[in-house]
């Protein structure tokens, strides 16, 4: 039996290869579709490998009679309809490994470029201006960071702040205490998080819980002057509430790879703020980055389909059915 893997984005040639030198696949790997032609290819497809920009909709599985699986080169599945996928007994996968140091190593970045106003200081020299004393700066030493959500990025954040003397603190009711104990990082009710640290930096999945968690309301339990990093999911914000919190100075600043649409409006709130740096969704976008998860999400497809094993699954019900 041979089975047919549909690849409607673009990804690494060593994915590729993985999935034509394997017996009983045959690969399809267009480039990045439009979603027409995507919802007729999908036609007889068995699997899918896909990106961020892909949408794998209730639509797009019920286009897919003899879909099986997902795999998703990267670790979010908020482009996945979960259960619609599992109604129809298609199993979904992500690579949460893949991308972690990429988006810890932009977070770090982004708190530096915040803290001493970095792509500021770049666009004044480039226009011909000497203002060293516009962009005085803050060091990281000796300031808290709080990191909300401590799972894999989480955990690589931590210890790169530590390295640059940082105090870390972290709220994550979903990790075992002993992990956060071994990594020298207390796990703090989310109140306290806000209200101790300096930098704040998001790692949350988006649930009805965490959509908009950083709001008016939050953002007045915070310390005043604290900073907002945020490669994680654009919806963790309310942008408008943020924008207010920035002008009025109870937010210092924000440095931000993510937003609820995605490119953003250009009369997004907080685009063109002289307090926020911004950077198109870059946290995952190193060469690195992406040979990994996608050479990943091709062996977690062919495990699958040839094999039937299954890892990093995102919808565990549907092997219980």
């Amino acid at each position: 039996m041979t089975f047919h893997v549909l690849v409607p984005d673009n990804v690494h040639q060593k994915a590729i290869g993985i999935l034509e030198s394997s017996a009983g696949i045959r690969v399809t790997a267009p480039g990045k579709l439009e979603r027409a032609a995507l919802l007729k290819s999908v036609a007889d497809a068995d699997a899918l490998i896909i990106r961020s920009g892909v949408t794998a909709d209730a639509e797009l599985i019920e286009k897919a009679p003899q879909l099986k699986a997902i795999a998703r080169a990267g670790v979010g599945v908020d482009n996945v309809d979960l259960d619609a996928a599992t109604a129809r007994a298609v199993v979904v996968m992500n690579t949460p490994g893949g991308n972690t140091i990429s988006t810890a190593e932009h977070s770090i970045g982004l708190m530096l470029a915040l803290s001493r106003h970095i792509p500021q200081g770049h666009q004044s020299l480039a226009e011909g201006r000497w203002d060293r004393k516009a962009f005085t700066g803050v060091e990281l030493k000796g300031k808290t960071l709080g990191i909300v959500g401590l799972g894999r990025i989480g955990q690589a954040i931590a210890s790169r702040a530590q390295a640059f003397e940082m105090s870390v603190i972290a709220h994550d009711p979903y990790l075992p205490p002993a992990i956060a104990a071994a990594l020298d990082v207390p796990l703090l009710a989310l109140d306290e998080v806000y209200a101790r640290s300096d930098y704040l930096s998001l790692h949350a999945l988006v649930t009805i819980e965490t959509r908009g968690m950083i709001n008016a309301d939050s953002i007045a339990r915070m310390k005043r002057g604290a900073r907002i990093i945020n490669a994680a999911r654009g919806a963790l914000i309310n942008s408008a509430d943020l924008a207010a919190a920035l002008g009025s100075g109870q937010v210092a600043g924000a440095a931000l790879d993510v937003y609820e649409q995605e490119p953003p409006p250009t009369d997004h709130p907080l685009i063109g703020l002289p307090n926020v740096v911004h950077t198109p969704h870059l946290a995952a976008s190193t060469s690195d980055a992406q040979v990994t998860v996608a050479v990943e999400a091709a062996q977690l497809v062919v495990d699958y389909l040839l094999e039937g094993v299954a890892a990093n699954v995102c919808n565990p019900a549907v092997l219980e059915s």
